[in-house]
């Protein structure tokens, strides 16, 4: 299995695995520094573990949180081994300040983090047996090691998109795939090299072959499925799934194209319960107190800032309608990044290069300092500090007409944050938008405690690294 499911959010399991092996290498990193610094006799050193275990446990978990919130893991995807260590390296030193702060609040049961020579070894050292660790994992799992071998039934307009979606790099981390088997009668739109024409039948292919799962991603049901066939393979020890939910699963995204209102009503998910509502509301009142405390001097240097450049009359905080949960229109506060008469011929797209914006608008865009107000959205319940970004009105009437179930995105409260901005560009068209709310669905549907977290987390690899600004 390639995937671990916590909280119904899909996990890359390689993934896990290469968390737990580094919380552990840096912990052992931790207490070999304290070992040469201050004991340096291996029967002292065991005698005293107890008094040492807190602050290596505290060590190697601060340092996993902040690697996690800049995406260290995923890196190795897109920007290869070198690209991960540059973020380990930049992850533990932005983590040292926090170790200080832990030791600050409970210095009797973390003494050992108070010395910041200990810390500067520890960290060097743990830097080191990261980069070995990880090559010998990597260089042991190989690239296909966690990988399932999977065949797909369908060869037409479905299987064609899921097969172009999930092909990118990003998105092919957990399987590998043999080929598509085209069902009778149906028009065949995959490339001819992709295609399998089995001799005999499903379950004769999969005893030849390692094939641990077949994904039906057939255009039209109602045609029939081979289901005696299915049933040999499954009774095999064969996974069958449905397209969609492969796509779900592989992509952390919904099929648009694959969905339907039977698909939403009868799929897991889509479940909230009142325990859930009340955690996450805790957790926007926590969150977005802690960003308002963090980030007020900005917030008043950003003022000063439009104040000095479009004079002293000049509004600084912009008030715009959006849409709510429940479709119910508030009001959305921003710091003003365009110019004061930006929207004087009606509402328009943001877009890239905008003439509109402003010297100090175009700057706390790319930082996105310009969306701290509402902090105060999420404070009086009308946003929640994880959720879809809000949309104004005229759009979302718009939208909703061209882009099926996008009034689905109403389903929630919008967001300060959300899995969307995560994992997609800023969306600037109809297209875009309809990406987006691929992510906003699987948002919707998997939402838990752990993903607001992990979404939180990751927003500080946005901030840093300005994925997604415009």
């Amino acid at each position: 299995m390639a995937h671990v499911r916590l909280f119904r959010h899909y996990i890359h399991l390689p993934f896990v695995i290469l968390g737990l092996i580094d919380l552990i290498v840096m912990g052992l990193a931790f207490a070999l520094a304290v070992f040469f610094r201050f004991f340096g006799e291996l029967e002292f050193f065991l005698d005293n573990l107890v008094f040492v275990l807190p602050s290596i446990t505290i060590f190697a978990l601060f340092n996993l949180i902040v690697m996690i919130a800049l995406g260290v893991h995923q890196s190795r995807v897109e920007e290869g081994m070198s690209g991960m260590m540059l973020r380990t390296i930049m992850a533990m030193i932005l983590a040292i300040p926090l170790h200080g702060f832990a030791y600050f609040v409970a210095d009797d049961w973390l003494w050992y983090l108070g010395s910041f020579g200990l810390l500067t070894s520890a960290t060097v050292l743990a830097i080191f047996s990261l980069g070995i660790a990880r090559m010998v994992f990597f260089t042991v799992v190989g690239k296909d090691r966690f990988k399932r071998r999977v065949l797909v039934l369908g060869a037409g307009r479905r299987a064609k998109q899921m097969f172009e979606d999930l092909t990118t790099p990003f998105n092919r981390k957990g399987f590998s795939l043999d080929g598509f088997v085209p069902m009778p009668d149906d028009t065949v739109e995959v490339d001819e090299q992709y295609l399998i024409n089995l001799p005999t039948s499903l379950h004769d292919y999969v005893l030849r072959h390692p094939v641990r799962e077949i994904v039906v991603a057939v255009d039209d049901r109602r045609r029939g499925l081979p289901m005696e066939d299915l049933l040999e393979c499954k009774m095999e020890g064969v996974h069958i799934i449905d397209g969609a939910n492969f796509y779900e699963r592989e992509s952390r995204k919904v099929a648009l194209e694959m969905i339907t209102r039977g698909w939403l009503v009868f799929s897991d998910g889509f479940t909230v319960s009142s325990v859930y509502g009340v955690g996450k509301r805790a957790l926007d009142v926590l969150a977005s107190g802690t960003l308002l405390l963090a980030t007020f001097p900005i917030m008043v240097l950003t003022a000063i800032a439009i104040k000095l450049e479009d004079g002293l009359k000049a509004p600084v905080i912009y008030s715009q309608e959006r849409v709510g949960l429940n479709n119910q229109v508030f009001k959305v506060h921003k710091f003003r990044s365009m110019i004061t008469d930006a929207e004087k011929n009606g509402a328009v797209w943001a877009r890239k290069n905008d003439t509109r914006v402003t010297r100090v608008g175009e700057f706390i865009r790319k930082v996105r300092i310009d969306e701290l107000p509402q902090i105060f959205n999420v404070l009086n319940g009308t946003m929640a500090f994880v959720g879809p970004r809000p949309e104004r009105p005229v759009f979302v009437e718009q939208l909703s007409e061209k882009i099926p179930f996008y009034a689905e995105r109403h389903r929630v409260k919008p967001g300060l944050t959300g899995w969307a901005q995560l994992c997609f560009a800023y969306a600037d068209n109809e297209e875009d938008t309809r990406e987006k709310l691929r992510y906003d669905l699987y948002y919707i549907k998997n939402q838990s405690l752990l993903l607001d977290l992990l979404i939180i987390i990751q927003t500080v690899e946005v901030v840093l690294f300005k994925k997604g600004s415009r």
